[in-house]
């Protein structure tokens, strides 16, 4: 078993300063900036780790890790449309949690705690906070973060640096510096006006979906639930996706368009408006030809696909009615418009104040649900004989979508969380859904 204990004869490091992190804020992190005056848009991503937790080696090594890449000291100039982290600051102070007798509750809780906590973004200010769960034989270590600032794949070579140094694997000053990564493309007219009549036509497909009730749409509190598919589910998963000739992420977005659908049998009284659309988002980095694949920084896309998903279809059916949407989404990449889009609606937004800018995505962008899909395995290959490692994520649900199904792929098990806004779904309403998804799993795993 690994231990995080101090050695207290080796002498204290001096973290090693490097240039710090600036550059031109993207449109998606221009959208998260508007949707955080809403309500925090935050992420929190979590890694178990086996032994003791030692705090004040924990806020050595994260104090070390963020000074050593420049990851602190934010600031955001939104009017320059630029940030620039000034490479030298104070982290927070580490939030210790005992995980009492039900320690999943405790992540639970804490996760839904994280993600309706806001950063105070004003002048210069950490995007980061850190939690601990302490657990019998191990911990969990928590990074929750502006979501604005990274995406998933930023985060994870961080925690597996910040993990690699806690369990002796290295030491901050002997692994790679962050890199601002940069996107390799020219300005390409033909391109965004296919962007632009992409985006026209999904607005015009939009309005054959159910619009979202929101019993109060200023208030965007969240809720969330978790739970993990274990080695044999996702077999399972695995071999009912190649049955029916779809992706996993195909059947994943079959099972959130039913739930969904299940919540919203009303609208087959209404006959234009019966169809229920859910978005998925996708990591582009490969798609933009990054001089630093790796790099800092928030490299995402996403598409949204649709479906009266009515009770009597299969979900086979369903998944592949699902798959037809996906393909031609992937030929065509239409995955990466979303800068175009967003662009148009942030300056749509514009003519709105903050308190009705909610009113705009309810009415002519209406998503009932989505999903974010992540391998850890490919991101963070398990040594061999090394200790497991486990992962979970949670993330805000924002203005456009009041239901969020993280996924997680880690060894051969998939965590799942799920995030409901609690002005659309009640209490009742989200364990309904929690349970209708996994009987319909269930089924899957039977058909497999």
């Amino acid at each position: 078993m690994l231990s995080c204990s101090v050695n207290e004869s080796e002498p204290t490091r001096q973290p090693v300063l490097k240039p710090p992190l600036q550059g031109r804020l993207n449109a998606f992190q221009k959208t998260m900036l508007d949707w955080n005056e809403l309500h925090p848009y935050n992420a929190v991503h979590v890694v178990r780790v086996s032994g003791k937790a030692e705090v004040a080696q924990l806020q050595e090594v994260i104090r070390d890790a963020l000074v050593f890449r420049g990851l602190v000291g934010l600031t955001l100039n939104r009017k320059q449309g630029s940030f620039q982290f000034a490479g030298h600051g104070a982290p927070a102070d580490i939030n210790v949690i005992e995980a009492g007798d039900d320690p999943f509750e405790t992540l639970r809780a804490e996760i839904e705690r994280q993600i309706n906590t806001g950063f105070e973004t004003a002048g210069a200010f950490e995007p980061f906070r850190f939690f601990v769960i302490r657990e019998k034989n191990s911990f969990c270590l928590g990074l929750v973060y502006f979501h604005a600032v990274a995406d998933a794949v930023s985060i994870v070579q961080l925690l597996r640096h910040i993990h690699s140094t806690l369990t002796g694997g290295a030491r901050p000053e002997d692994m790679k510096c962050f890199r601002l990564a940069r996107a390799r493309r020219s300005f390409q007219p033909l391109a965004l006006a296919q962007q632009l009549v992409r985006f026209l036509a999904q607005l015009q497909r939009q309005r054959r979906c159910v619009r979202v009730y929101h019993r109060d749409l200023n208030e965007g509190g969240n809720r969330f639930e978790q739970f993990t598919l274990g080695p044999e589910m996702l077999r399972d998963l695995a071999a009912a996706a190649k049955k029916w000739d779809v992706t996993i992420n195909d059947v994943f977005l079959a099972l959130l368009l039913r739930c969904c659908s299940a919540y919203t049998l009303k609208r087959f009284e209404h006959p234009s408006r019966r169809r229920i659309a859910v978005g998925c988002i996708v990591n582009t980095r490969n798609d933009l030809n990054l001089a630093e694949p790796d790099g800092w920084g928030l490299f995402l896309g996403s598409f949204v696909v649709s479906h009266e998903a009515p009770e009597g279809c299969a979900l086979a059916d369903l998944a592949r009615a699902i798959r037809v949407q996906t393909q031609a989404i992937k030929q065509r990449k239409a995955y990466a418009g979303p800068p175009v889009e967003l662009a148009l609606g942030r300056f749509l937004l514009s003519f709105y104040s903050t308190k009705d800018r909610p009113k705009l995505y309810q009415k002519h962008y209406p998503l009932w649900g989505g999903i974010t899909n992540m391998n850890l395995n490919s991101l963070w290959p398990q040594p061999a004989g090394g200790p497991p490692v486990d992962y979970f994520r949670g993330v805000s649900t924002g203005p456009v979508t009041p239901l969020v199904l993280s996924v997680t792929t880690v060894r051969e098990v998939v965590n799942v969380g799920l995030t409901f806004r609690t002005s659309t779904f009640t209490v009742a309403h989200s364990q309904f859904i929690k349970n209708l998804f996994l009987q319909l799993l269930e089924q899957v795993r039977l058909s497999s």
